[in-house]
């Protein structure tokens, strides 16, 4: 027998939480489901200085708690485990946790976040959260006056460079092609900063240090007669080569774009989808910040209990 409520949560990012906050104080008395990372994307940085409320910096882990028990406090319940199957053609919305435990929704909340996009080479894993980052504008503080990698060739590729550089003493740019597919604005910014070199033609091989990245090895012109090794000495290394929003289970019910994100009504967290909303990063190709996403959820919440009373 399914479990029926009237609001279900899916997600336990700073989206999902707070959605879950304004939830359970409009009585809805939402569920959540968690899913494999407790705290979404935020925990894989080491520490969030950027987040109000928190002077001297917090600890991820620490901050989605302090969410957790907030929702917990007005009623939220949390169920662990992971979101396998969803049938929004029907009224109640029908939501299955690993196959076996179905749940009736009179509204769900999509807030399922992204996951950045990674190269594939085994210690850029052995070194996430050590020196590996996927977000400039989270960890690039963190590197004032120091040496820093990004990878990748595009527009965000760019615009984290041009940021790095505006706190960082070098910037590298490891670009796998010969040419940089940003807008033509953006390519001129990263060639005429006097901080960012260029490496074209330059793939990473892996990464180097004790205990934290050091350096990058990389080869130049990969499998060609001029191969040649090198290293650089960096103590970051920044992915910006896209991300992936975690949003292939609903796409034979809402709206997506070309790259996955789930496609909403103008500034409202509104899908195709009456009574289906969707709010974080799995909606948000351009920002990708904690605090966006925490206001998303919000924005996702007032308007479920809205949609709710109107049933």
């Amino acid at each position: 027998m399914a479990n029926r409520v009237k609001c279900l949560i899916i997600g336990s990012g700073p989206a999902g939480y707070t959605a879950a906050i304004y939830a359970s104080r409009a009585n809805l008395a939402p569920v959540l489901i968690e899913g494999p990372q407790l705290g979404g994307q935020l925990t894989t940085t080491t520490e969030v200085e950027n987040f109000p409320g928190y002077p001297d910096g917090v600890e991820p882990f620490q901050m989605m708690d302090d969410m957790k028990r907030q929702a917990e406090r007005f009623g939220t319940q949390f169920v662990s485990g992971v979101v396998t199957k969803v049938d929004f053609s029907v009224s109640p919305k029908k939501v299955w946790v690993e196959d076996t435990e179905e749940y009736e929704a009179d509204a769900v909340i999509i807030a399922t976040g992204a996951s950045a996009k990674y190269l594939g080479i085994e210690s850029e894993r052995t070194y996430k959260g050590r020196g590996v980052s996927a977000c400039a504008t989270c960890d690039g503080f963190f590197y004032r006056k120091k040496t820093v990698a990004v990878v990748g060739g595009g527009d965000t590729a760019c615009e984290e460079a041009n940021y790095l550089a505006g706190l960082c003493e070098k910037v590298y740019m490891i670009v796998r092609k010969p040419y940089l597919r940003a807008s033509e604005i953006m390519q001129q910014r990263v060639l005429n900063n006097p901080k960012i070199e260029v490496l074209f033609e330059h793939n990473t091989v892996q990464l180097t240090g004790e205990g934290k990245v050091q350096g990058a090895d990389l080869v130049y012109r990969k499998g060609e007669a001029d191969e040649v090794m090198k290293h650089i000495a960096i103590d970051g290394f920044f992915l910006a080569i896209g991300h992936h929003p975690n949003t292939e289970l609903f796409k034979d019910y809402v709206n997506r774009d070309a790259e996955g994100y789930i496609i909403v009504d103008g500034d409202s967290p509104r899908t195709n989808v009456p009574g289906v909303f969707a709010a974080g990063d799995c909606a948000d190709p351009h920002y990708r910040q904690a605090i966006v996403a925490a206001g998303s959820g919000a924005k996702a919440a007032i308007e479920a209990d809205k949609y709710i009373k109107s049933i």
